[in-house]
């Protein structure tokens, strides 16, 4: 890793409050011992991104307690029951003025994405114009890696549960894909049969 790639940082969205979950929010489960959240920011520590901000929502002071998460920039969104677009929103506002020339954001329900993953995707950054994205078979997924200058596009169009699907469709040709469907699977954890990939 340059000097450049440590700098990028890690945005986690893990404000959801795990509906077909029976309201258990994600962060919360728990995951090789300890609960999901905490693993997710040491994936995103491992893989190489600098100072790593998480977005929480749900059962923020709960989560807050039982998760050891470090010097990372926790940002609350009080907002978090519109869905994910708010969280990237308040995630992306939170790393104004970090001096940071990238972010890599990732979802807390997809453990099966490890440390591999996100340095691939790290590995691919250009410049703050960077817009890249791990893809599985030629698929677009996660982790996305967003130069500095996309942000306020992104941000303008994430509402609901859009996140950045939008703004990506709308620059499609100029997102460099980095497959990594041979070192990461992307399932998500959203309902109670998909518990099953917690250890």
């Amino acid at each position: 890793m340059t000097d450049t790639h440590d700098r990028i940082a890690g945005l986690l969205l893990a404000a959801g409050g795990g509906r077909r979950l029976g309201g258990r929010p994600k962060a919360l489960l728990t995951h090789q011992g300890r609960p999901l959240v905490e693993y997710a920011v040491g994936v995103l520590r491992a893989g190489g991104c600098g100072p790593v901000h998480v977005v929480l929502g749900a059962r923020a002071g709960e989560v807050r307690e039982r998760a050891e998460l470090g010097d990372c920039v926790i940002v609350e969104n009080p907002d978090w029951a519109e869905g994910m677009g708010s969280s990237l929103r308040v995630g992306l506002e939170s790393l104004a003025g970090a001096g940071v020339p990238a972010v890599l954001v990732s979802l807390v329900d997809q453990p099966g994405i490890g440390d591999a993953a996100v340095a691939r995707v790290l590995g691919a950054y250009r410049d703050e114009g960077s817009l890249v994205s791990a893809a599985y078979d030629g698929g677009r997924g996660h982790p996305v890696l967003f130069g500095a200058r996309h942000w306020a596009g992104i941000a303008a169009g994430a509402v609901g549960d859009q996140g950045a699907r939008g703004y990506l469709k709308a620059h499609e040709e100029a997102i460099r894909l980095v497959e990594c469907g041979d070192v990461a699977e992307p399932y998500d954890i959203d309902t109670e049969a998909d518990l099953h990939h917690l250890e």
